[in-house]
């Protein structure tokens, strides 16, 4: 430790001044007679560098007897606090905004509009990604359903035999749950894979369709694997419930419903909760790097005391989404039954559902195109909220300032670049 007496900070408490007379240069002067003990004194004829002589009316600090202060040194605010000088006024300096977002804490309309600016300004890689997996949705659902029709066609025509029955069942059953995981799935990758184009908007870089699966190539394999993960976790708790539901009907009869329906809400209560502490794996998964078990505990702790305004926001977007859909789906599906009703004749039902699949298709391109716009959009307000909480919670606006100032060739020689950066 350092004995310099002149920094009492480090000064080692064993040290003492030593012994002595006062050294030449700085000798000592008495305290004139009547001085209040806590009034500043000055030796005559001494000052420090830079003193200047106080004027008439003013003592050694420039201060007015009268309790004013000398030119150019405005009045204290009688407001202000003890011990507060008068300050010069700063000037508001906005938080930088390199790209579709302000880099600080995002209000609900600057998600929304950074969402959408992002979308407009790389509509290839957004809106392209988007439509090319809603148009294999709808292909594949197309395809599934015609092999139903073939399977109705044996219900219509003749006798129905209990295998036959089962069979039909089971490939309805099928064809639901096909369609439910490749929807499910398409909706999994494309969330993920359009948080590339919408962060790196943030930092005013443009994303090509092309340039989007060369830097997400990497890390669709780890976003299947987060899928999968999620899936069986579903299936397992939902399979749990329907084991207890099962072992309270068989006990307590009819009594059960008085259980069993409360235990419904409370299950779907939890499935709801659990999927919005979920609901940024997949951006985590994309920008960080980590695996599905790390993205989906990286986004549970990011949506920790943010659970309620992450849920409002996905909710509002959700439903958002869900009004343009129908505002479409919904008049198509209106005359599509019109015009191909199966109910006048049952027995050439098979043969008109067949002759209606190519306007079914259409339908469900159509349908798809805006549901494709929808879900491209509500994919960058995800990325942005988790965009948004990295902000708030650990001043993830400073790493973005760094990288848009690396893009601008403003950075430093030891810049690391950081997990939003790629080719341009």
């Amino acid at each position: 430790m350092s004995n310099d007496p002149s920094d009492g900070s480090r000064r080692d408490p064993a040290w003492h001044p030593p012994a002595g007379p006062a050294p030449e240069q700085y000798p000592a002067y008495p305290q004139p007679s009547g001085a209040a003990p806590d009034q500043p004194f000055r030796a005559p004829g001494r000052q420090d560098p830079g003193f200047a002589a106080p004027g008439p009316g003013q003592d050694s600090w420039g201060q007015n007897w009268a309790g004013g202060y000398g030119p150019g040194t405005a009045a204290p605010d009688p407001q202000a606090p003890p011990g507060w000088g008068s300050l010069p006024p700063q000037a508001y300096a906005a938080p930088p905004k390199p790209g579709v977002i302000p880099l600080r804490p995002l209000g609900l309309g600057e998600i929304l509009d950074g969402a959408f600016q992002a979308c407009r300004r790389n509509p290839l890689a957004t809106f392209g990604t988007a439509i090319l997996f809603q148009t294999v949705v709808a292909l594949v659902t197309v395809l599934m359903a015609a092999g139903l029709l073939s399977s109705l066609d044996q219900l219509v025509m003749g006798t129905v035999s209990p295998d036959q029955l089962g069979g039909t069942l089971a490939s309805v059953v099928s064809l639901a749950s096909v369609v439910t995981i490749i929807s499910g799935g398409a909706l999994l990758i494309l969330q993920g894979v359009l948080v590339i184009p919408v962060a790196r908007a943030v930092l005013n870089q443009r994303t090509g369709f092309a340039q989007l699966w060369k830097l997400s190539a990497p890390r669709i394999l780890p976003l299947l694997g987060l899928g999968l993960m999620l899936t069986l976790a579903v299936v397992v708790g939902l399979g749990l419930f329907v084991l207890i539901a099962i072992g309270l009907a068989a006990a307590l009869e009819e009594t059960s419903l008085f259980i069993i329906i409360p235990l419904i809400f409370a299950v779907f209560a939890v499935l709801t909760w659990i999927s919005i502490k979920l609901v940024l794996a997949p951006a985590a998964l994309m920008l960080e790097g980590t695996g599905p078990v790390a993205s989906a505990r990286r986004s549970w702790g990011l949506t920790g005391r943010n659970w309620w305004r992450t849920f409002g926001i996905v909710l509002l977007t959700s439903l958002m989404v869900s009004i343009i859909t129908s505002v479409v789906a919904t008049p198509i599906s209106f005359l599509v039954t019109a015009l191909f009703s199966f109910s006048d004749a049952p027995a050439a039902g098979t043969a008109d559902a067949l002759d209606s699949l190519p306007v079914l298709f259409l339908t469900q391109i159509i349908s798809s195109f805006f549901a494709a716009i929808g879900y491209a959009f509500q994919s960058g307000v995800t990325s942005l909220l988790y965009i948004d909480l990295r902000i708030r919670r650990e001043g993830f606006d400073v790493v973005l300032l760094a990288e848009a100032e690396r893009a601008a060739g403003q950075a430093g020689p030891g810049y690391r670049p950081g997990p939003l950066e790629g080719p341009r």
